[in-house]
């Protein structure tokens, strides 16, 4: 199995890299990436420099572009594809069918991932896309269980790429309107979910509160973690009790499931954070690539170090860890 890491700057890229990751992927400084935030991701000259460090490496480095382009903005798209490739890019990561269709046209031997978000949770979905596209490897939307995961992989002919580590995202991604919703901004097609303009922190008398575009998202008491604030990852009042109702701020953590993973074919892990310090780019990759090694040999007896969980509970959203969909026990 892959470890698959992400780069949302140079420094982060370059701790991924030392630290195990085979793969780095990152985005360009613009609306063509989820992830589209001040004093991330890449321009030209630090692309070229982060591509040679990793191959000098031996490592890959894929790109995404991962959003939907709106009317009228083809061209940027269309501009990123051509880009990539010229930079020497081991594979692009789209969602969009129509950059697919340019990509796999105009550069028949650059190779295409499905985006998570593209959203394609079954496998005639995945069929569909690697009939029509060429897609060489997909990655599956954080909403399926170990069981339906095992379904997928079973049915397709294409690599199949999970989540490992990270922030969760609610129900179908690359379909989300929660943000839109209250900023209108959302990461599908704007490159930002829940924009640092619209965030506001506000201590009072009931507790910390947190509001995105003046609307209240969560309180917290004293003591209390705070995590940054998404709509899918507020409190709700829901038939008289307020709880988590869409997401809880936790990191998927999916360590226990590595032999499950392996035996079942997924061809790699992604670690999520391209938002994250360098910092945590190095300390998650660390600790995922001694454990898929661990897991990898089969002379010794795969289990969970107690210190891979110390480790990354100190980056855990929330301080706290969930298995999410892999093995959630819905309302």
């Amino acid at each position: 199995m892959e470890l698959v890491c992400p780069a949302g700057t140079l420094p982060a890229l370059k701790q991924s890299v030392d630290n195990g990751a085979d793969c780095v992927y990152l985005g360009f400084r613009d609306a063509t990436n989820a992830r589209n935030f001040a004093g991330l991701n890449f321009d030209d000259d630090t692309l070229a420099e982060g591509i040679r460090y990793a191959h000098a490496r031996n490592r890959k480095v894929l790109l995404a572009l991962n959003t939907y382009p709106k009317p009228g903005t083809w061209e940027a798209w269309q501009r990123a594809v051509d880009r990539a490739a010229s930079a020497g890019i081991d594979a692009l990561i789209v969602a969009d069918p129509a950059l697919m269709r340019y990509a796999s046209d105009t550069f028949p031997d650059l190779r295409l991932h499905l985006s998570v978000q593209g959203s394609a949770a079954n496998y005639e979905a995945i069929n569909f896309y690697c009939g029509q596209f060429g897609i060489a490897r997909v990655v599956l939307p954080r909403v399926l269980s170990v069981e339906q995961v095992a379904q997928v992989v079973k049915h397709t002919r294409t690599e199949i790429e999970v989540f490992g580590f990270g922030s969760l995202c609610v129900m179908v991604e690359g379909r989300c309107a929660l943000s839109s919703y209250v900023t209108g901004e959302a990461p599908n097609n704007s490159g930002v979910c829940s924009p640092a303009r619209a965030v506001r922190w506000q201590q009072t008398p009931q507790g910390l509160e947190s509001r995105l575009n003046g609307i209240l998202t969560n309180r917290y008491a004293d003591g209390e973690s705070a995590s940054y604030p998404t709509l899918c990852k507020g409190r709700f009042e829901v038939n008289g009790s307020c709880y988590y109702a869409l997401e809880e701020p936790a990191s998927l953590n999916a360590l226990e499931l590595l032999p499950v993973l392996k035996e079942i074919g997924v061809a790699a892990i992604k670690i999520e954070g391209r938002q994250r310090s360098p910092a945590y780019a190095g300390q998650v990759a660390r600790v995922w690539r001694e454990a898929i090694d661990r897991c990898m040999d089969s002379s010794v007896p795969y289990t969970v170090e107690p210190r891979w969980t110390a480790a990354l509970d100190k980056v855990a959203e929330g301080l706290q860890h969930t298995l999410g969909a892999y093995h959630r026990a819905w309302k």
